[in-house]
């Protein structure tokens, strides 16, 4: 049964076209992985399905009484909520059915016999609908979730403006579980989330017995939990049976069948063309001559789609720092409370060191200590001499109403308009990115952005706070190759052993020192 139909679909923001007569359909019980570089218009296509944009034309077709939960990368939740209240607000549309049984009820007093077994009917009908959705246990559910995903950890009484980027995830990810959709829309679900809990979604999608859209850049992930791929391409969506393994396998074979064909035909062109211009003034050879024309004329010409600019990350290198990076004396880090217990450690000169643990642990407070962003709760932080730190933040902060360009500029203010263009290039942005507003971009272009300022920088110590998250994986190989490469010392907060694997030359687990475990 076809959940959603979309029918010759085109959107486009400006004269950059998105998507160009795109047709896509979802059947029931189907586990889709939805793939392309950053930009492709991966979440655009999630805001259209849902009705949250307009597209410029096409047709979005659901299947009558089917609801569907999105799980969007930038969702935004209320200041004054609790978690708990969050929580239950997943079951608002089952107190709404609840009201509308108990207007019919009302109703009852003053209508005739036959009137009374159409409202019995309807009533028992949304009774169903309360029952199969939880309605009648509804504190036991969300009991049920928030340990599944940790949330009892931090406190369902938190108010939500205090939690960090990997916690508001989970809380999203526990009221859309709990909402029970018949299709779920998820848009980088791992992102900020520790391995224990992407573990724990892994296992939960692939029990999952409706339909699911995933879009993630987590190879390992994907392969795990879907069984088709559509992949999204220069305005294109096509379909792929299979995992992300099969779907570049196929896609790589079909790639080089169409590139060779494409040479084949240009060899061909270039005979008849020339054939054409030797021998169309001659009389005797004319007729040859005209006949190899009507046959260029007539001739469907091989297209190959323009090739995507692959990043190049090389890190500009100051000068060599001290013996020691940064040594700890009892530090305990925190805000209005502490977060974690005394931590005496030093970093030395060259190491490339992980930071691994469950989200809202206090990674990123450490991090921030470390920098002196934030001051901590008690003990010291020693700072080598001669450093030159790059920080990349987990989010973009700032205005994002200024265009790529300015974004840089502003950082170098020195460079001409040609290096700061060469340099967002470079990054794998086309001109079309570089000249639009930063809160255009998707996540990872954003992230593209960042990293060029960071780039650009001499430094001798990077501190990075989850930068994969919204990378493609091109991007993500790049970076990895960048960070193996770089001479200087590295802090890194990561949940992807497959991204550090290689250049770590030490993994700590904050676990160990966090008073949140």
């Amino acid at each position: 049964m076809s959940i959603l139909n979309v029918t010759n679909l085109s959107h486009g923001f400006g004269d950059r076209t998105i998507y160009k007569n795109v047709n896509f359909r979802l059947l029931k019980g189907e586990h889709i992985g939805l793939v392309g570089a950053n930009g492709e218009g991966k979440s655009t296509f999630f805001n259209i399905i849902t009705g949250k944009l307009m597209p410029d034309e096409g047709k979005i077709e659901w299947n009558k009484n089917v609801r569907a939960g999105y799980l969007d990368q930038h969702s935004v939740l209320e200041a004054g909520m609790t978690i708990k209240d969050v929580l239950r607000s997943a079951f608002n549309f089952l107190f709404d059915i609840e009201a509308n049984i108990n207007d019919i009820y009302a109703k009852m007093a003053d209508v005739s016999e036959e009137e009374m077994n159409d409202l019995l009917e309807e009533v028992g009908t949304l009774q169903e609908l309360l029952e199969s959705h939880d309605f009648y246990i509804i504190d036991t559910k969300i009991d049920e979730i928030a340990a599944a995903l940790g949330l009892n950890d931090i406190g369902l009484d938190r108010d939500v403006t205090e939690l960090s980027g990997g916690q508001r995830t989970k809380v999203l990810m526990a009221k859309l579980l709990l909402e029970k959709p018949d299709i779920l829309l998820l848009d980088e679900p791992t992102n900020y989330l520790d391995v224990n809990h992407i573990e724990w979604l892994k296992r939960y999608l692939q029990n999952y017995e409706n339909a699911f859209i995933l879009i993630s850049h987590d190879i390992p992930f994907l392969n795990s939990v879907v069984n088709l791929i559509y992949h999204v391409e220069n305005g294109e969506i096509t379909r792929y049976v299979g995992d992300y393994d099969k779907f570049k396998e196929v896609y790589e074979a079909k790639k080089a069948q169409l590139e060779a064909a494409y040479k084949r035909q240009q060899q061909e062109i270039s005979e008849l063309k020339d054939f054409v211009a030797r021998n169309k003034a001659r009389v005797s050879t004319r007729n040859m001559a005209m006949s190899r024309q009507k046959k260029l004329d007539k001739m469907e010409v091989i297209e190959l789609a323009p090739e995507h600019i692959k990043p190049e990350f090389n890190f500009k290198e100051a000068r060599v720092p001290g013996r020691y990076i940064f040594q700890t004396k009892a530090l305990v880090t925190g805000y209005d409370e502490p977060l974690s217990k005394p931590i005496t450690i030093a970093m030395e000169r060259g190491e490339k060191i992980v930071l691994t643990g469950a989200n809202g642990i206090g990674k990123t407070t450490l991090l921030k200590s470390i920098l002196g962003l934030i001051p901590p709760i008690s003990g010291s932080v020693t700072l080598g001499d001669y450093l030159a730190t790059g920080y990349f933040e987990q989010e973009m902060t700032g205005a994002k109403n200024n265009t790529c360009i300015e974004e840089l500029w502003q950082e170098y203010p020195s460079f001409s308009q040609y290096e700061v263009r060469s340099a967002l290039a470079k990054c794998g942005l086309t001109t079309k990115h570089i000249e639009s507003q930063v809160r255009v971009l998707s996540g990872g272009e954003q992230a593209k952005v960042r990293l060029c300022k960071l780039i650009n920088k001499e430094t001798n110590v990077l501190l990075l706070d989850e930068p994969t998250n919204h990378l493609d994986p091109d991007a993500k190989d790049e970076l990895k190759r960048a960070l193996t490469a770089y001479k200087g010392s590295i802090v890194l907060i990561c949940h992807e052993p497959d991204f550090y694997e290689g250049f770590a030359t030490k993994v700590m687990d904050c676990a160990l020192w966090s008073t949140r475990v």
